[in-house]
C-alpha cells in the first residue's frame, strides 16, 4: 500500500473530481422534490417533539421551550440555506463530508464524516429510546407488561439541582434495540420501495399531530404558561440560560433534515431537487413543532415532562382514550421513519468516505439485486442498536448536538470557501442577505450567522460536560473522549494509509519525478 506523502498542505478533492465520482456511484437516481421533502419531514419530526421537548421543557426551559425552538430553528435556517447553495453548486453525495473534502482538506473532512456519525447514527439511539417508551405504553394500553429490565438503557440518568447524575443498572433496552434492527432491513432492501412507505408513514404522523393540536387546544390551562420564564436556578436551569441550554438539547430534533443532502446520489434532478428537499422539510417541521410544543405545555404541568412519552401523558391527561390510542400508534410508526431517514443518512456518508478508502470496503459493497449498500448498513444497524440498549436519551442528545454543531459549522463555511475559490461557478441557488467584503474576502451573512448559532449551539454542551466531570459525573466526558480517541484511532491506523486521494497524490509525484 503506497503511503501518503507529508506536507503542510491539506488534501483536497476537487469539484469536477467529486461530481464525477456521484455519477458513478451505481446507486439508482429514483427520488423528487416531493420523495426528498417527506425524506426530510420524516427523518425530522420524531424524537424531538415526542420526547426530547418534554425533557427540555421539564430540566432547562419550562414555558419557554417556545422561544427555545425558535433559537435552535434560526441556526438551522441559516444552515439549510448554506446546504441548498451548496447543494445546487456540487450535487453531491456525503453531505458536509463531501464539502469539508473540498474546502478543508482529507484530514478535517473524516472529523467532519466522523462527527455524522453522532448526528445520524447516535441520533438513531436517542429516536429509538422514543419508540420504545411509546411502544412499551402502547403494549400496556393492550394488557401486555414489558418488563423494566428490558426496556431501560444499561446506563440510566437522573437530575439534580447540582446537574445530572448517571448510574448503572441491570437493565437493556430490548425494545428499542429490536427497532433498529427491524428498520435496518429495509435499508437493505431498497430505497425507492421504502421511501414509498415512509411517504405514507410521513402522512400519518403529521396527521396525528394535526389531531392531537386541534383537541388539546380544547384543555390548554393558561396558568400552566406562568411565569412564561422560570426563575433562573443556576447552572443552566430555567430562566433565559436555561433557554439556550434547551435549544442546544433540541437542536437534536432538526438534525433529520440534512438527510436530504446524502441523497444526492439517488435525485433525479440533485441541483433542483435537494435544495427545494432540505429547506422545505425544514420549515414544515419548525412550524409543527412550534405548534405542538404549545399545546403540550398548556395541557400538563411542565415539571412533568420529563417522561420518555411526554405526548402519551398529556393526551392522558386529555382524557380522551381515543386520541390516546392514536397517538401512542403514530409515534409508533412515525419514529420508524425517523429511523429509516437517519441510518439512510449515515449508511449512505460511510458510503462515500468508504469509496475515498477511509473505511473499509465493506461500506460501500453494493448488494447485486438491491443496488444498496447493505452490508453496511447491517453493520450500522447493529452497532445502533446496541447503543439504544445501554445508553440513555439524555446523555445521547448531547452527543448528537456536539457533532450536529460542528457538521452544521463546516457547511456554513464551505459556503463562504466556496464562493471565493469559484466565484463563477454556476449556483442555481443563492444564499439570501448578500455578503461583505474584507480585502477581496467575501463574508456572506446567512453563512456567518450560521456558524455564530453553531457556536451558540455547542457552546452549553461543552460546558455541562465540564461540569459534569468535575462534579463527580464522568460519564458524558468519558464517551465523548472515548469516541474522538477511536476516531482518531482509525484514521492514523487505517484511513490514512489506505486513503485513495493520497494514493493517487504520491502516483502523481512519482511519476512527474520519473519523468
Amino acid at each position: 500500500m503506497t503511503r501518503p506523502l507529508t506536507g503542510a498542505r491539506p488534501l483536497r478533492k476537487t469539484i469536477e473530481h467529486i461530481e464525477k465520482e456521484n455519477e458513478n456511484s451505481g446507486l439508482k437516481r429514483s427520488l423528487g422534490a416531493v420523495q426528498l421533502t417527506m425524506l426530510g419531514v420524516g427523518s425530522t419530526i420524531g424524537a424531538g417533539i415526542y420526547v426530547m421537548t418534554g425533557t427540555a421543557a421539564a430540566n432547562y426551559a419550562g414555558p419557554a421551550i417556545i422561544l427555545s425552538f425558535v433559537i435552535a430553528g434560526l441556526a438551522c435556517l441559516f444552515t439549510a440555506l448554506s446546504y441548498g447553495e451548496l447543494a445546487s453548486a456540487m450535487p453531491v453525495s456525503g453531505s458536509a463530508y463531501s464539502y469539508a473534502y473540498v474546502s478543508l482538506g482529507e484530514r478535517a473532512a473524516w472529523w467532519v464524516g466522523w462527527l455524522l456519525l453522532l448526528e445520524y447514527g447516535i441520533s438513531c439511539a436517542g429516536v429509538a429510546a422514543g419508540f420504545s417508551g411509546y411502544a412499551v405504553s402502547l403494549l400496556h394500553d393492550f394488557g401486555v407488561i414489558v418488563p423494566r429490565f428490558l426496556c431501560e438503557t444499561l446506563i440510566r440518568t437522573t437530575m439534580t439541582p447540582h446537574g445530572m447524575d448517571a448510574s448503572i443498572g441491570p437493565h437493556i433496552d430490548l425494545v428499542g434495540a429490536v427497532s433498529v434492527l427491524f428498520v435496518t432491513v429495509f435499508l437493505v432492501v431498497g430505497v425507492q420501495e421504502s421511501v414509498k412507505i415512509n411517504t405514507a408513514i410521513v402522512m400519518l404522523k403529521v396527521g396525528v399531530l394535526f389531531v392531537f393540536m386541534i383537541v388539546g387546544l380544547r384543555s390548554i390551562h393558561m396558568e400552566y404558561w406562568h411565569p412564561f420564564i422560570p426563575p433562573s436556578q443556576g447552572s443552566f436551569r430555567y430562566g433565559v440560560p436555561g433557554i439556550f441550554r434547551a435549544a442546544s438539547i433540541i437542536f437534536f430534533a432538526y438534525v433529520g433534515f440534512e438527510a436530504v443532502s446524502t441523497a444526492s446520489s439517488e435525485a433525479r434532478n440533485p441541483r433542483r431537487d435537494i435544495p427545494i428537499g432540505i429547506i422545505g422539510s425544514l420549515l414544515i417541521c419548525t412550524v409543527v413543532y412550534m405548534c405542538v410544543a404549545a399545546v403540550l405545555i398548556g395541557v400538563v404541568p411542565w415539571r412533568t415532562l420529563d417522561v420518555a412519552d411526554p405526548l402519551a401523558l398529556a393526551v392522558d391527561a386529555i382524557g380522551w382514550p381515543l386520541l390516546a390510542l392514536l397517538v401512542k400508534l403514530g409515534a409508533v410508526i412515525g419514529l420508524c421513519s425517523v429511523l429509516f431517514g437517519l441510518l439512510y443518512g449515515q449508511s449512505r456518508i460511510f458510503f462515500t468516505i468508504s469509496r475515498d478508502g477511509l473505511l473499509p470496503p465493506v461500506f460501500s459493497a453494493l448488494h447485486p439485486r438491491y443496488s444498496t449498500p447493505w452490508m453496511g448498513a447491517i453493520i450500522l444497524g447493529v452497532a445502533v442498536a446496541a447503543a439504544t440498549a445501554l445508553l440513555p436519551i439524555d446523555i445521547i442528545s448531547d452527543l448528537v448536538s456536539i457533532g450536529t454543531a460542528t457538521a452544521f459549522g463546516v457547511v456554513c463555511f464551505t459556503v463562504i470557501w466556496d464562493r471565493n475559490a469559484r466565484p463563477d461557478a454556476v449556483r442555481p441557488f443563492r444564499v439570501p442577505l448578500g455578503g461583505i467584503r474584507i480585502r477581496g474576502f467575501w463574508i456572506g451573512i446567512a453563512p456567518a450567522l450560521g456558524i455564530l448559532f453553531c457556536i451558540v449551539m455547542a457552546a452549553p454542551l461543552f460546558i455541562d460536560v465540564v461540569r459534569d466531570l468535575f462534579s463527580g459525573n464522568p460519564t458524558p466526558a468519558a464517551l465523548l473522549f472515548s469516541y474522538f480517541a477511536v476516531g482518531a484511532a482509525i484514521y492514523r491506523f487505517y484511513g490514512r494509509i489506505h486513503s485513495r486521494l493520497a494514493a493517487a497524490v504520491a502516483s502523481d509525484a512519482s511519476a512527474r519525478i520519473v519523468g
